[in-house]
């Protein structure tokens, strides 16, 4: 008996069925462009034996000025067929079932060549798109269709039809973008006429034993957006054309609303597919911010969709599907939501990979194999750098001792999970405490770890993290200044106005935690609706609320203060960091950069601005608060490196830069698999 018998109980599409109810969605991680074809069958096969029911790739270009940047990945010719179908023969073989997304950019490719219905520039993109015209439109037809057929000759089970989050389809559908006046604008039927022709010839195309998922945009989140009714007209259409399955998308890319981040509550936006549950026929599927069997299963019960999208969890844990049936849910890798390695990367042009999971997109190259040689290692620090390191070390047989100052394991990542809208750092830790249980990792807890405990060791670790830096301010010494370890671990009395001192991520996080006045909105999903201003596309158009975002009262005031004379947070992530200055920026926080750090007294900071010290004034503020940065903590591995004990010296005890959690966790899991 399973505890998730929905979410994996079979999905019978007629001429063909899934093996569950769980589709790994469309990922996009620059795999394709670097043209090693192995590898990639390697990333889906895994996933694929992993027992996922359905995979789809990332968006393949139908033709050049469709691609999202020059050079995009698509079925253009004999060669890509083939190696397309390198892709597929493994999935098969593994037991699996994989659609390719067909996906054209519109006016967001980054490419000068980019086309749409009306030429407006998108707020994204550089590019100013051309304006098709009759025969231009008959050409993207074609296009799409000669790539859904070339597809089906390289061996995929269907494709998927990108109609949402902004792109080319989903701009024919709105008057925010399509200002025609032919036959393929004005009036919905027009603007709808684009999705239905395509969708109805491909169908034609392919035969009827060929899965043909449509990606419908459940809300939109931009001004002149679809209203409710449209969706509902589109979905109708749209299966009488010959879809096989209704996939959501959520929001343009352009909107000013997040919708897969860490911030965002579980399951966020289930409540659109429900409203369409019953409208048609064929199965629907629901998305974004599922990433637990628990969640998933529960949106099932839920009757708000036939099946659930994850793709981030499956770059976490390639196996999420199978240890669920196993009963063994509490040892599948956590999905933090976190964006750093994955869309980070991808929006950087970099090969996606995961923060939890670095072997993701690099299976072929970093390989937990068990070892021949089983060896003591000792690793001091239980924070992301040295618990990587254990959990690899120890699944690959070598003997772990694992020492950390504090009573638990976690390090950082118990300061970070205090953050409103880090919640699912809880889940990350308590996945690393059940696994060095699994794994049968020994702890020494609750004491530092010196010298003498680490000899007899055939490799010792330190992955002793990092300490807050000396700002070196006139005053810093008072009673009405601490720093940030102070405020998330030791929960220090903070004053109703306050100075942040520095505004790297910490700064950040630390400026989100003293706002926050009573339940996280990430907790509640009416009150981030609200916050947000994220309403009903059945009541206006776009799914925008009229009365825009009304977050809830500030805890405290709050002005956040860097030397750099730039935009506060320029080095957050890149999909991520825009959500933290307007999150921040709606509970009124001051940002102010070009500043000097004249003295610290008993009223407040005392600043100024620029190389000429201008502008001396006094920011009366009750606390101060430190985050300056971090130094590596090393000082036992100095000792060690004294008495000549080789040590590997990993994580912030190596480079302190930004607690970077996915550089420490990608440099512990990589040494351990080479011991």
């Amino acid at each position: 008996m399973t505890n998730y018998p929905l979410m994996l109980a079979p999905l019978d599409l007629g001429f063909t069925t899934l093996k569950n109810r769980v589709l790994m969605g469309s990922m996009h991680t620059n795999l394709e462009e670097l043209g090693d074809w192995n590898r990639i069958a390697v990333y889906f096969g895994e996933r694929a034996a992993g027992g996922v029911g359905l995979m789809v790739t990332g968006g393949m270009s139908p033709n050049a000025e469709g691609g999202v940047f020059p050079g995009a990945a698509g079925l253009f010719n004999d060669q890509d067929i083939a190696n397309h179908k390198t892709v597929t023969d493994r999935v098969h073989a593994e037991g699996g079932k994989i659609a390719m997304q067909i996906l054209h950019a519109g006016r967001y490719a980054y490419n000068h060549k980019a086309v749409a219905p009306t030429a407006i520039k998108s707020p994204i993109s550089p590019f100013p798109p051309s304006e098709l015209d009759s025969e231009g439109i008959e050409k993207q037809i074609v296009d799409f269709v000669t790539s859904a057929v070339r597809a089906k000759e390289a061996g995929y089970d269907g494709v998927e039809i990108m109609g949402s989050e902004g792109y080319f389809l989903n701009q024919f559908l709105v008057t925010h973008t399509n200002k025609r006046t032919d036959e393929w604008g004005g009036p919905y039927e027009n603007r709808m006429r684009l999705s239905v022709e395509v969708v109805s010839r491909v169908r034609e195309a392919v035969g009827t034993d060929f899965i043909i998922i449509f990606r419908l945009s459940m809300i939109d989140l931009i001004p002149n957006g679809s209203t409710w009714e449209e969706v509902v007209t589109l979905a109708k259409a749209v299966e009488a054309a010959g879809a096989t399955i209704l996939n959501t998308g959520i929001g343009w890319h352009e909107a000013r609303i997040p919708t897969i981040a860490t911030s965002v509550p579980r399951a966020a936006f289930t409540w659109l597919t429900k409203k369409l549950m019953g409208e048609v026929s064929i199965p629907i599927i629901t998305s974004n911010r599922i990433n637990t069997p628990e969640v998933a299963e529960s949106v099932l019960a839920d009757g708000c969709a036939d099946m659930v999208s994850m793709a981030r969890p499956f770059l976490a844990d390639s196996q999420f599907i199978t240890k669920a049936a196993a009963g063994k849910a509490d040892e599948i890798v956590p999905c933090i939501a976190c964006n750093q390695a994955c869309l980070d990367h991808t929006f950087s042009m970099k090969t996606s990979t995961c923060l939890v999971n670095p072997r993701a997109c690099y299976e072929t190259e970093l390989e937990y194999t068990p070892t021949d040689n089983p060896k003591s290692v000792a690793i001091v620090g239980a924070g992301p750098a040295g618990l990587s390191t254990a959990l690899v070390a120890a699944q690959r047989g070598h003997k772990v001792t694992l020492f950390d100052q504090a009573d638990v394991v976690g390090g950082q990542l118990n300061l970070a999970k205090q953050i409103p809208g880090k919640e699912e750092f809880f889940g990350l830790v308590e996945y690393y405490t059940r696994m060095l249980k699994v794994y049968g990792v020994e702890l020494r807890l609750g004491r530092r770890a010196v010298a003498d405990d680490l000899s007899g060791f055939d490799e010792v670790v330190i992955a002793t993290g990092v300490t807050p830096r000396d700002p070196q301010i006139k005053g810093q010494d008072g009673p009405n200044v601490i720093n940030y370890i102070d405020v998330l671990r030791d929960k220090v009395h903070v004053g109703k106005r306050v100075a942040i001192i520095g505004a790297g991520g910490i700064g950040f996080d630390v400026a989100e935690f003293l706002v926050q006045l009573g339940e996280s909105a990430t907790q509640n999903l009416e009150e981030w609706k609200s916050e947000w201003g994220v309403g009903d596309p059945s009541t206006t158009a776009g799914g925008l609320a009229a009365a825009g975002p009304k977050p809830e009262a500030t805890a405290r005031q709050v002005t956040m203060l860097q030397r750099k004379a730039q935009k506060l947070g320029k080095g957050l992530g890149k999909t991520t960091g825009w959500i933290h200055r307007a999150a921040l920026a709606m509970k009124g926080v001051e940002m102010i950069g070009g500043i000097n750090y004249e003295e610290i007294t008993s009223e407040g900071l005392h600043i100024s601005t620029g190389e000429g010290r201008e502008n001396p004034r006094l920011l009366e503020v009750d606390t101060i608060v430190l985050c300056a940065g971090q130094m590596p903590e090393h000082s036992l591995a100095d000792t060690l490196e004294a008495k000549g004990i080789a040590a590997h010296v990993i994580g912030g005890a190596d480079v302190a830069t930004e607690l970077d959690a996915k550089r420490a966790i990608n440099q512990g899991s990589r040494l351990a698999a080479s011991f």
